[in-house]
């Protein structure tokens, strides 16, 4: 047994140093561990990152809705007169007589075409009339004829026979403007009869007319704005330019594409 006064033996001064340092180690230990616990991170510091916040989307504005474009009338309807008789758009109906009554045409010619009474129509009208009588033999193997063309004045007067719906008073004529033919099967068969409409010469001439410069002016459906009944044999010479602007929006009467009052009657 050691006295009071002795020194540890090596042995017993090991084992304390390690005991020493092990109770160290462990106090570090939880130091270190006190720290880390209490210390907060930097997620759960900034309250925008919680991780039970929903994100909140930022609205749009809704879509507007693209306006239907305005449809712009692009064909000038006042780039010819429809008063001036010299005018190949005149509009002449029961409510619109030629002024003056007499009118003439100044440039009227023979028109080369098979013929009843040897037609004469204002030159560009002749020239017209020609091609297409031309195109329905080339195309269709059709020969067509003039059976009317101008009439003046004085020649209406002798065809008129007081029918209104048949015939047009002189002054109120289109024949007098040397634009209009009515146009048959040179066979004669139907010629200046609503049966001429089921003829292929007829059939021909509705579909292809318009290529022209030619308007069927008296359709059947349209008796109560021209004034006229059905002539499927009467077309009148307006140019290509308002033929085929016409054609291409269904409007059948000058009257309607103008926006001109009805003639069923004279005034």
């Amino acid at each position: 047994m050691m006295s009071s006064g002795s020194r540890p033996s090596p042995r017993v001064r090991r084992n304390r140093f390690i005991a020493a340092v092990i109770g160290m180690v462990l106090v570090a230990i939880v130091v270190i561990w006190a720290i880390l616990a209490f210390t907060p991170s930097a997620d759960s510091a900034s309250p925008s990152a919680s991780p039970s916040a929903t994100p909140t989307s930022t609205p749009r504005p809704a879509p507007t809705a693209t306006p239907t474009p305005t449809p712009v009338e692009t064909f000038d309807k006042s780039a010819r007169s429809i008063d001036d008789p010299d005018s190949i758009w005149v509009v002449v109906d029961k409510l619109r007589p030629l002024n003056p009554a007499d009118y003439e045409p100044s440039d009227l010619v023979v028109v080369p075409v098979p013929h009843t009474w040897e037609p004469l129509m204002r030159a560009e009208a002749a020239d017209a009339v020609v091609k297409m009588f031309q195109a329905a033999s080339a195309e269709a193997g059709l020969s067509l004829a003039s059976n009317s063309a101008y009439r003046s004045y004085e020649a209406q007067e002798r065809i008129y026979d007081n029918d209104d719906e048949l015939t047009a008073r002189p002054g109120f004529s289109e024949h007098q403007t040397g634009l209009t033919i009515d146009i048959g099967p040179e066979s004669g068969n139907c010629s200046l009869a609503v049966c001429f409409a089921d003829t292929p010469e007829g059939q021909w001439l509705r579909d292809n007319a318009h290529r022209f410069g030619f308007l069927l002016r008296y359709p059947a459906d349209k008796a109560q704005v021209t004034g006229y009944q059905f002539e499927p044999w009467h077309f009148r010479y307006i140019g290509t330019d308002l033929s085929n602007e016409m054609h291409e929006k269904g409007i059948t009467t000058l009257e309607e594409f103008f926006g001109l009052p009805a003639a069923p009657n004279y005034a």
